[in-house]
């Protein structure tokens, strides 16, 4: 058992070993020691990738494979986020260049990467947690580096308030989801989730129902954990965090604690899918918090978006926006294993799975995401000392970048969700489960939010290329930092490489995500999902050599 669970590890160690290498070389006197910690966290980040192909399912778990999905993606997005990351103490190190003394005190350089990698692998333990101590331990893990990340990334007061606004919100968050788990223990007595799980079935099987001190422990705890994924009502710092960091960290926040919080929220409600009124997939309490949550999320998120100048500001509440999108696969419910039927008699069938569309979706909001925040720090106003910020330094700079231009485009019209982009696809496949589950009001709203966003994104694409260039756009000068405008060019890249192979990443979500616990849940809907739907249609075409 615990050499399986130590096997189901190897990318935490290795992410682990490589910081503790780094953290060391950024206090090293010798500039040429301190330049390699870059390339040491890229190399750990790589073997971690690779280790992570191979990742065990974990027993235990109400989605076992869930880190044969997780970690991967958390790994190729760190590599992305690590290339826009290149602008660590480098005021110190021109200093330093012309004959400051040197003082290990000052440097912040392997601090900071080592901050890097403990929240990557704070997301991933997440994926890996069996109990609630781990699990906790896994999100602040996830959470408290991004703090300090935050308050190191600029050299400015905004920053710094950015940071306390962050902690003091964070602080609030994680005692209300502990509660949560408190609740938790207190119904089943026990922190383990399978066990959790079994105590609920036992509930549910003989009262119809679950316990109200079991449901207010779930209800709680999510509540608490949407502060991780921006989701209104912990909300609130989403847009002066953003703003305050810098522009690489503020990438970094919109995707790593956004998913640690939502594979933390299908952990926990895989304890309870299947136990709702009359088999519903989850108790009508339960059921109406997140389609309210995800409702006025969506609402708040695309609408106070509308009334910002600031581009951060803007993909800032974009994220909140696109939070409540994401709730709708979490409504839908995941996907099981059930036994098939008639000549699939020795088979298994995945039915309906909406949390295959989460992650799915996390992955493409991850990379179209960093790719728009990327081109702003690409650009560099000498005059201020800081990177693009507002929609008038964004218009007309195609006429001298047209290549970060092309990539704004690109990455804001996926955000937006116009086909053929893979962001249409990964609203398409959310939309698919919720309407599968039965939750048409809700794509309804769903869609009039998507269209509502299409003025501010269009502006994000548009400004670059229809705007007249204002005077800060003519002393906009491209960032000196090469990983930069690499990391929004491979974004972009990535967009549409994801429109072209998306199929097969999505069946491996899907079947990563699916629900292996029975008892009550296996009432659940077995409706198929969007990508065996296409199958079954494909497999009604006639063969090629047949004339129709």
């Amino acid at each position: 058992m615990m050499t399986d669970r130590i096997a189901s590890l190897w990318p935490e160690i290795v992410l682990f070993i490589t910081l503790s290498i780094v953290i060391l070389l950024g206090l090293s006197p010798q500039a040429q020691w301190r330049r390699l910690t870059h390339w040491i966290t890229g190399l750990g980040l790589a073997i971690a990738l690779l280790l992570s192909l191979y990742a065990p399912e974990v027993t235990g778990l109400p989605v076992p494979a869930l880190a044969q999905f997780i970690k991967p993606a958390a790994c190729i997005m760190g590599l992305l986020l690590l290339l826009g990351m290149s602008a660590v103490d480098d005021r110190l190190e021109t200093r330093l260049a012309q004959g400051l003394k040197f003082d290990p005190l000052l440097t912040t350089r392997g601090e900071f990467l080592a901050f890097f990698l403990l929240s990557l692998i704070g997301l991933m333990l997440c994926t890996s947690a069996t109990d609630l101590i781990w699990l906790f331990l896994a999100l602040e893990l996830t959470s408290l580096p991004t703090y300090v990340m935050v308050a190191s990334s600029r050299m400015k007061n905004v920053g710094h308030e950015a940071a306390v606004k962050y902690f003091f919100l964070g602080a609030l968050s994680a005692a209300i989801f502990l509660y949560g788990f408190a609740l938790l223990y207190g119904a089943t007595g026990s922190l383990h989730l399978d066990e959790i799980r079994a105590a609920l079935v036992a509930q549910y099987e003989e009262t119809g129902s679950v316990s109200v001190l079991g449901l207010m422990g779930v209800i709680l705890s999510v509540v608490g954990i949407s502060f991780k994924i921006a989701a209104v009502p912990m909300h609130f710092y989403t847009a002066d965090v953003y703003e305050g960091a810098a522009t690489p960290v503020s990438a970094f926040l919109a995707f790593v604690p956004k998913t640690a919080g939502f594979v933390s929220i299908m952990l926990l409600g895989g304890m309870i899918v299947g136990l709702g009124e009359d088999g519903q997939t989850w108790p009508e309490a339960f059921r109406v918090l997140l389609w309210v949550i995800a409702v006025v999320t969506m609402t708040v998120g695309n609408t106070m978006a509308l009334l910002q100048s600031s581009v951060k500001r803007i993909l800032a509440y974009s994220s909140i926006a696109h939070s409540g999108y994401v709730l709708i696969g979490i409504i839908a419910g995941p996907g099981l294993w059930a036994a098939g039927t008639g000549a699939a008699a020795d088979s298994s069938i995945l039915t309906s799975n909406g949390f295959g569309a989460v992650v799915f979706y996390l992955l493409a909001y991850g990379v179209m995401n960093l790719g728009a925040f990327l081109v702003l720090a690409c650009l560099h106003d000498p005059e201020r000392h800081q990177d693009l910020e507002s929609l008038d330094d964004l218009s007309g700079i195609s006429r001298r970048h047209p290549w970060l231009a092309g990539a704004m485009a690109v990455c804001s019209l996926s955000l937006l969700g116009l086909p053929p982009l893979i962001g249409f696809f990964g609203k398409l496949y959310l939309f698919s489960a919720g309407v599968s589950a039965g939750e048409i009001p809700l794509v309804v709203i769903a869609g009039l939010n998507s269209a509502i966003s299409a003025w501010y994104y269009l502006k994000l694409a548009g400004l670059p290329w229809l705007g007249q260039p204002s005077a800060v756009t003519d002393r906009l000068v491209p960032t000196p930092y090469l990983g930069r405008p690499a990391a929004a060019f491979l974004s972009a890249v990535g967009v549409l490489v994801l429109m072209v192979a998306g199929a097969p990443i999505m069946r491996a979500g899907s079947e990563a995500t699916a629900c292996d616990w029975g008892g009550a849940a296996s009432v659940a809907a077995t409706t198929p999902s969007p990508i065996e739907a296409a199958d079954q249609r494909q497999s009604m075409l006639p063969p090629d050599d047949i004339d129709p």
